[in-house]
């Protein structure tokens, strides 16, 4: 199989399901952030972390390819069949949600209080943290400008929220792992 299909020279794409639209279509937007978030999220696992931490961000890669199959779905192309097969595009569940939820209530159990906003940095592993984090809120306000136009599961937006607050717990953690200094935002006084 080819990589390149040629199919796209002149600025359109298919969707999952067959139809052809610009490559700046929400639709395409939508799962294209999540793409990237996807790319940055290997890259925090390309970091020295904890085994555990790896193993769910392999979950969330993977729940990450269910979303753009959704995403990339018109959905009225959802439940068509294809040739002698249903299409059949994976769902998010309420399971996957729960466990971003136990992950983050068990880091949070080690973590100190709190009391300020924090400044992005410290390591670059926790850069990276804060990249995705920003990268998946991009993904959100996508995937929530897209529902508006073309409803679909709205577990995907679900998911991609707490996803976010994942990631910035995830953050904090790897600060605090790595002994790297968590800056507060103390907001400076009016000039």
């Amino acid at each position: 199989m080819k990589i390149y299909t040629k199919t796209g020279d002149k600025g359109t794409t298919s969707l999952f399901g067959g139809t052809r639209v610009p490559k700046h279509h929400i639709r395409i937007e939508s799962y294209g952030t999540v793409d990237e978030l996807n790319a940055h999220i290997g890259l925090i696992k390309d970091q020295e972390i904890e085994v555990h931490t790896k193993e769910i961000l392999n979950r969330v890669q993977d729940r990450l390819f269910t979303i753009g199959s959704t995403l990339a779905t018109e959905p009225e192309k959802a439940s068509l069949k294809s040739g002698k097969e249903r299409l059949r595009i994976p769902k998010i569940s309420e399971e996957d949600i729960m466990l971003l939820e136990k992950e983050m209530d068990l880091m949070n159990d080690t973590l100190p209080e709190m009391t300020h906003f924090v400044l992005p940095g410290g390591h670059q592993s926790v850069s990276f943290c804060h990249i995705a984090r920003c990268v998946c809120r991009r993904a959100e306000r996508m995937a929530t400008a897209l529902y508006e136009i073309s409803p679909f599961d709205e577990m995907v937006i679900k998911y991609l929220n707490r996803l976010s607050d994942y990631l910035f717990v995830l953050a904090r953690k790897l600060s605090k792992d790595l002994n790297a200094e968590e800056i507060q935002w103390i907001p400076e006084k009016g000039k």
